[in-house]
């Protein structure tokens, strides 16, 4: 058997974590089996389907390296293949037209509220005759499709990460509407049960693999797959992904789209890396690291855990600042760049790349994410500085002002700039002055940075150097001490 998987969000918000994880699960599966993996946008909503929510899901899907090999595939334009498998439910007198009003539908929810009973439909429609029918039509209303669900039976699967399934068919809420209500005669707006199915069957979908949220979907799906008398794919149903708390993460957690953690600088091989580690865990459980490909290798549901996995930030933290830390500048300065352009520094990425570079090794060894570059850098582009309390605190000590001052008449008169003539420097006005090299060197820093710490001293002020702008962070600390 080929595996054929398919991951199947809808367009109706920006490509979520939850669904990403659905996605990585998916792609691993398929990758492990030699299988295809297939995008399918379920865009059938028109009220809230957006073309930059599909956009957006394309792009969060490329950035984290889950190549597709078929798609997308919009539902919207298979309208005519969902009228076609409902038309023959209808022939096939496994669905019916159901003429029962929304005012009805409340009536009969309020009475099995007062009854303490679920909600359910009661499937007073199913054996309408053809005279009533025809009153209900004369009367103008329009029907909704419903499946037939035989109270008495069950649905059972073996699930790949929970096991035996079995749900009794009195458990679904009476017979399913697949199609919403339009005149009479004609077939409305497919719903998403009957769709997935449709799809599913005609892309010769073997696994279904999506989160637990879905399992009662699944029992109705299996029932239209029997109906629709083809094979029934194989289900895996994941582990949701919780907050600290154990809840079902949501936006209110902080955690939202892909494109925001891809704002919040985060790389696509760390977030990928820990989204496999939600739920999964490999053969061997003290490996953290790997690329996608390295978990394809070992992937299987066996080692998926059935227990909801909390999201936690230290850990995705950890893992992205070692994706981080061993990188070249030369790759690393390219990730770098874009948030430096966003935060509004000024440079020319081109001409100044030997800088940035030299900047990028500075930074790099301490960066957690990749935004981190913005505050730790920012003194590096600024023309003047803005101290801190505790730099102004220092600048203001006895004996400050002089070292500076010597310090700059020295470094004028220096013919070229390097890390030996600044060492050189420093040494000269401890003589000169009289005082410990550790009060010219914090003073220093103070000068160049604006504060008392940060990156290594002497390859930040050569860094300073080459844009021309340590000497009047100097005279602008002498005018503050």
């Amino acid at each position: 058997m080929t595996v054929r998987v398919r991951l199947a969000p809808s367009p109706t918000g920006n490509l979520h974590i939850g669904t990403a994880r659905t996605a990585v699960f998916n792609w691993l599966f398929a990758r492990h089996h030699q299988g295809q993996f297939i995008l399918r946008i379920e865009d059938t909503d028109e009220a809230r389907s957006k073309p930059e929510y599909t956009q957006n899901i394309l792009d969060g899907l490329s950035w984290l390296g889950l190549n597709w090999d078929e798609g997308p595939i919009f539902q919207s334009k298979r309208i005519d293949q969902y009228h076609q498998a409902i038309q023959k439910l209808l022939d096939q007198d496994l669905a019916y037209r159901c003429y029962t009003t929304p005012e009805e539908l409340d009536a009969l929810r309020e009475s099995q509220k007062a009854r303490k009973e679920a909600p359910r439909y009661d499937n007073r429609h199913r054996n309408l005759s053809q005279e009533q029918e025809a009153a209900f039509i004369a009367e103008g209303r329009q029907p909704v499709i419903r499946v037939k669900i035989d109270d008495d039976g069950q649905i059972n699967w073996t699930d790949l990460v929970r096991g035996p399934m079995a749900w009794k068919g009195s458990d679904l809420g009476g017979d399913m509407v697949i199609a919403r209500a339009k005149a009479s005669g004609e077939i409305g707006q497919p719903l998403y049960n009957l769709a997935v199915v449709v799809d599913d069957l005609d892309m010769q979908i073997s696994h279904v693999i999506r989160g637990e949220d879905h399992i009662a979907n699944t029992a109705k799906q299996i029932l239209l797959y029997e109906a629709l008398g083809d094979t029934i794919p194989t289900f895996a149903h994941t582990p949701l992904i919780l907050n600290p708390e154990g809840r079902k993460l949501s936006k209110r957690d902080g955690v939202t789209s892909i494109s925001d953690f891809q704002e919040m600088g985060f790389t696509a091989e760390a977030l990928a890396n820990y989204m496999t580690l939600l739920g999964w865990s490999p053969t061997d459980a003290t490996q953290e690291l790997f690329l996608l490909d390295n978990a394809a290798e070992q992937f299987s549901f066996e080692r998926v855990n059935k227990a909801g996995a909390k999201f936690d930030w230290d850990k995705l933290d950890w893992i992205n600042s070692q994706y981080l830390h061993p990188m070249p500048a030369t790759e690393l300065v390219e990730r770098l760049i874009p948030y430096w352009q966003a935060a509004g520094f000024s440079f020319d990425p081109v001409a100044e790349r030997p800088w940035l570079e030299q900047l990028t090794a500075l930074i790099g060894p301490s960066l957690t994410r990749l935004k981190d570059c913005v505050d730790m850098s920012q003194f590096l582009f600024d023309d003047a500085v803005e101290f801190s309390e505790d730099a102004i605190t220092h600048l203001q000590q006895d004996g400050v002002a002089a070292a500076l001052a010597s310090l700059k008449q020295v470094l004028s008169s220096l013919e070229t700039f390097s890390a030996e003539a600044a060492q050189t420097s420093i040494k000269q006005v401890v003589k000169e002055q009289g005082v410990k090299k550790g009060l010219v060197m914090k003073s220093l820093r103070a000068s160049l940075t604006g504060s008392l710490k940060g990156p290594d001293l002497m390859e930040s002020w050569l860094l300073l150097h080459q844009r021309g702008v340590d000497l009047k962070r100097i005279e602008q600390a002498i005018a503050q001490a």
